[in-house]
């Protein structure tokens, strides 16, 4: 067993079980027009020391996070990484909804400056945001594009095109529907699955099916619903993710906890459970969906997956965790 691995594990387990069951804190508004504060409230100070985005290390000159590699990344140490980047960018602009300074608004605009500098853009599969860095757990050398890093740059260009008027930002989220639309093979950030298309945080050779990516994917796509509802190809995509989820979410139900994903690769363990960090972000997410959809059977799953957030519940867990983090080379 590694001791650097082992030691980075069991500190993260011990992050994990002082986890708050209330942190993740859901805004009034979920629905209109003007886009406001995030889904969850997140708290400038609370992000960029860490408690949220484990990994981040240091910020650029421009306020822009840099991530640490993950424990089995050997190549690089440092990385712009679009989900931590979005995250830290909507943290700022809750501190500027609540202070109305400017130096605080000019201060998430470089956030939107940043996803506007930092796209890939092709006519076939829109705009992207690529993450440069190996994901050895699905065998994936990188660069990956994700459906939860597009996500996040909807959510900040359409807040930034709000604030400022600037169209560009607003058809540049646009072009960043059209990945939705396109196979994991062919470029794009979604599995077509038995359950119907799934939106990837982690693109592989194989569907990962990651719950919370998919969740947090939807929202970036309701966002640019919100804000032009006579988009059909956005309104298509939100419809469609939430109809995969109804199906599929019985899946992710272990009986006593929630997996994590779904992931059928051969050299991914059979089983591989949410920690109790992300067993709690399920349980919220699905709670804010249901309030935006008024689907039962989200409702039924937030309820199932409080239920089961118990302490010997997390014991049993842990148990199958060290056996999967020990077959994919974490431990």
């Amino acid at each position: 067993m590694n001791l650097k691995k082992s030691v980075f594990m069991i500190n993260k387990l011990i992050t994990d079980l002082g986890t708050s069951r209330s942190h993740y804190n859901i805004a009034d508004d979920l629905t209109s027009h003007k886009l406001s504060f995030y889904y969850f409230l997140f708290d400038e100070n609370r992000v960029a020391a860490g408690k949220d985005q484990k990994l981040i290390r240091q910020f650029d000159e421009n306020g822009i996070p840099m991530n640490s590699t993950y424990i089995d990344v050997t190549d690089q140490k440092l990385l712009y990484y679009p989900i931590s980047i979005g995250q830290m960018g909507l943290a700022v602009f809750h501190t500027w909804l609540n202070s109305k300074k400017d130096d605080d608004k000019n201060r998430f605009l470089k956030f939107a400056e940043w996803f506007a500098a930092n796209a890939e853009i092709t006519e076939n599969l829109g705009a992207r945001w690529l993450t440069d860095v190996s994901l050895p757990q699905y065998h994936n050398p990188g660069p990956w594009q994700s459906a939860f890093s597009q996500a996040r740059a909807i959510n900040i260009l359409l807040r930034g095109y709000q604030l400022t008027g600037n169209k560009d930002w607003a058809n540049l989220a646009e072009k960043a529907l059209i990945s939705f639309t396109k196979p994991v093979a062919e470029g794009g950030v979604t599995s077509f699955t038995e359950w119907g298309p799934f939106y990837e945080e982690y693109t592989a050779s194989i569907p990962t099916l990651v719950l919370n990516g998919m969740i947090f994917a939807l929202f970036g796509i309701y966002d640019y619903v919100r804000v032009f509802p006579k988009n059909e190809l956005a309104a298509r995509l939100f419809s469609e993710g939430i109809a995969t989820l109804k199906n599929i979410l019985p899946q992710f139900n272990l009986g006593y906890w929630s997996r994590y994903n779904l992931c059928s690769a051969e050299w991914y363990p059979d089983i591989d459970p949410a920690t109790i960090n992300y067993q709690r972000l399920h349980i919220v997410q699905l709670e804010c969906l249901h309030r935006i959809t008024g689907e039962k059977v989200i409702k039924d799953y937030n309820y199932i997956y409080k239920k089961q957030d118990k302490f010997i519940n997390a014991l049993r867990m842990y148990h199958q965790k060290i056996q999967s983090l020990r077959k994919i080379g974490r431990l």
